[in-house]
């Protein structure tokens, strides 16, 4: 036992095993996470080195450094690392409590809710109301799909192979509604609905920060928390629930909390794909299965996954600054269908 340090509560309510390896490669994936970020914001149009990216966020820089980076620059890094942790998060709760490792925000529908919910809005709404509207009417659009799956699902409790069945099911029915609204847009531009949809970061400020921001912060240590749950239902519902477990309440809450991860990404970058897949797969190879060494080590690999798409996108075809989805797709997309091989027997 002394590759594992034990986490546990005064009440008893909360405990847990915590590998130090997985404690290791956290702080090392955290390291690497800062590095890409520092380097991130200096690169672009205006190359500014790591030491002055550095003052400038600390606001002891030179004034237009400090325009670049924390008007333009630093709000958008920021965005794409918690848009990153946040989808990569959610797949691997999913994957946790669906015992499916297909499994994904994106293929399961919830992402394809909130982007309904967020075209519908920028589509019809757009000239009414507010943009600020824009990330409630994506959270809104993820958590209605999410009910659907949720009650669709259900017969006599919820199992993992009819909560995918019925996943991908409302995620061909999500992107076909998509499309049906982007067909007959009232407006002749969809440029700004098809942009949204491949997932970008561009123009991200400090107000899509504070949106995704709260939901990150409070969302994550609570999965953490609840990480026993997720390990002990890899068991199967029946020995899960002889040991204690209440698998149904719990499993609503962690799917709760995965849509609440992944509509508030979707909200502020669109429909960046893919990346709740990769993460968790990454993860498990570095750190095992247990999810509490799984959740911190997909975050950090998603943030970071997401930055560097970004930091691609807008520095290597400049003038033009391709979305971060175009990017993590081409990456996702071959992985998708190599997980298909590979479990072309199971």
């Amino acid at each position: 036992m002394k590759l594992y340090h034990t986490v546990r509560s005064k009440s008893g309510a909360f405990s847990f095993l915590v590998h130090r390896k997985s404690f290791r490669m956290t702080f090392i994936l955290l390291a690497a996470c800062l590095i890409v970020a520092i380097i991130s914001t200096g690169l672009g149009e205006i190359v500014i080195s790591p030491l002055d990216v550095i003052r400038s966020i600390f606001g002891v820089g030179a004034d237009d450094h400090a325009m670049v980076i924390q008007k333009i620059r630093l709000p958008r890094i920021i965005v794409a690392l918690l848009v990153g942790a946040s989808l990569a998060a959610a797949g691997a709760i999913l994957q946790g409590i669906i015992r499916n490792p297909l499994s994904s925000p994106d293929i399961m529908g919830v992402t394809g809710g909130a982007s309904v919910g967020a075209v519908t809005f920028l589509t019809y709404f757009l000239g009414t109301l507010s943009i600020r509207w824009l990330p409630v009417a994506a959270m809104l659009g993820a958590a209605v799909v999410s009910i659907v799956l949720y009650t669709l699902a259900w017969k006599k409790g919820i199992t993992p192979v009819r909560l995918v069945l019925v996943g991908v099911g409302m995620a061909a029915l999500m992107s076909a509604a998509t499309t049906m609204m982007i067909v007959f847009s009232p407006t002749n531009d969809p440029a700004q609905v098809y942009l949204w949809l491949t997932g970008s970061v561009y123009a991200s400020n400090w107000e899509n920060v504070l949106t995704v921001l709260p939901w990150t912060m409070v969302l994550l240590p609570l999965t953490f928390l609840m990480a026993r749950h997720v390990n002990i239902g890899q068991l199967g519902d029946d020995l899960a629930a002889s040991a204690g477990s209440a698998v149904e309440r719990n499993r609503l809450i962690l799917l709760l909390i995965s849509v609440a991860l992944a509509g508030s990404a979707v909200s502020v970058a669109g429909g960046v794909g893919f990346v709740g897949l990769i993460a968790p797969h990454m993860a498990r190879k570095l750190v095992g299965s247990s999810f509490e060494n799984v959740l911190p080590v997909a975050a950090l690999l998603g943030g970071t996954l997401v930055m560097l798409a970004d930091l691609v996108g807008r520095t290597l075809f400049l003038p033009l600054d391709i979305p971060v989805g175009v990017f993590t797709s081409a990456i996702g997309a071959p992985f998708f269908i190599y997980l298909l091989y590979a479990r072309r027997n199971s």
